[in-house]
């Protein structure tokens, strides 16, 4: 199993460069960050100190959206990157939560989302796409590589992820939901004619490793709040009592009262009382390592080659120090 860190890149974007200095130092392989160009800054510029900074770590959004930038600028901001530090990124995609609404604009559709999957590769890897009728091609890229991996909750979203792309982020670490979303995904790719096996899947959500369990729920309870908001869409979409979508994922937004993105993704967000602690148990990895260890070997018995430890609380480096101990070399064995 590989493990990420996600960040959001906060100010001084120094902090988030040494905060991946230290999860690579410490056996992580990927990293990642929100990207949210209101409410955070532009990752796409910390990326590129990122790289210079490690040797080896890959590094996306989780995650982007067709929205925020053309289709052609996004696939020439990965080329450019790769093409300086040796193909070391992976676009995180889905259709837009925070970047979108907090600019006044609705998420992307899902049909624009998969033709953006499409065109940004084919771009990024030096192929010639077609962007609003119009043929291009970067032509300066060689030897370009970009995995593109999609972010999804509801059946459409994840049909789409099997059927095109490279890798799925399903932010959330609950078993159950885990191996029912990843079958559907599976199941898109092989209807697709795709080899189902190869669809990369990662699973993202708050790590917090304490023998404190009530101070570690509130630290990450902003997590369920986040989620909400994606699960909010699917309950308007498909309804309260769906056989479409799990109860077991939507069931918690009942007492749910809108959300305020100014604490979005932070702990001791109030749009967030609304979520128990069994969701926060169910959604994150919390206790000691052993507990870690436990869920993380019964996720990766689902499927899951990546987890990506959401590392926003207020134990920042002692979480990154205490995976890189204990949780990923009990992984590796």
């Amino acid at each position: 199993m590989d493990f990420g860190l996600v960040l959001q890149t906060d100010p001084p974007a120094s902090r988030v460069i040494s905060l991946m200095k230290r999860a690579e130092r410490n056996g992580f392989t990927y990293g990642w960050t929100f990207d949210s160009a209101v409410l955070w800054q532009e990752p796409f510029v910390i990326y590129s100190q990122i790289l210079a900074n490690t040797t080896k770590l890959r590094i996306g959004p989780m995650v982007t959206n067709p929205g925020t930038r053309t289709w052609e600028v996004t696939a020439s901001t990965f080329a450019t990157l790769n093409d300086m530090f040796g193909n070391r990124t992976v676009c995180g995609i889905g259709r837009g939560d925070s970047a979108m609404r907090v600019a006044g604009r609705r998420p992307n559709t899902l049909a624009r989302l998969g033709e953006a999957i499409d065109v940004i590769r084919d771009l990024a890897e030096g192929r010639e796409a077609e962007v609003d009728g119009q043929p291009l091609r970067i032509p300066w890229v060689r030897d370009g590589r970009l995995p593109v991996w999609m972010a999804a909750y509801g059946p459409k979203a994840l049909a789409l992820a099997g059927q095109k792309a490279d890798g799925f982020i399903l932010q959330l670490a609950d078993p159950y939901l885990t191996e029912w979303m990843v079958k559907a995904v599976r199941d898109a790719a092989a209807q697709a004619g795709r080899d189902p096996g190869s669809v990369t899947i990662c699973v993202a959500a708050p790590a917090y490793v304490s023998d404190d369990l009530a101070h570690a729920r509130e630290q990450c309870r902003w997590f369920g709040g986040m989620v909400g908001n994606h699960v909010a869409d699917l309950v308007s979409r498909y309804g309260e009592h769906s056989d479409m979508v799990p109860e077991a994922l939507t069931a918690y937004i009942k007492g749910r009262q809108g959300y305020d993105y100014s604490h979005h993704g932070r702990a001791g967000n109030p749009s967030t009382d609304f979520v128990p602690d069994e969701i926060v148990d169910r959604f994150c990895l919390l206790g000691p390592a052993e507990a870690h260890i436990e869920k993380l070997k019964a996720l990766r018995e689902l499927g899951v080659d990546q987890f990506a430890v959401y590392d926003m609380h207020d134990a920042q480096e002692t979480t990154i120090d205490a995976y890189g101990a204990e949780i990923i070399p009990a992984l590796a064995r």
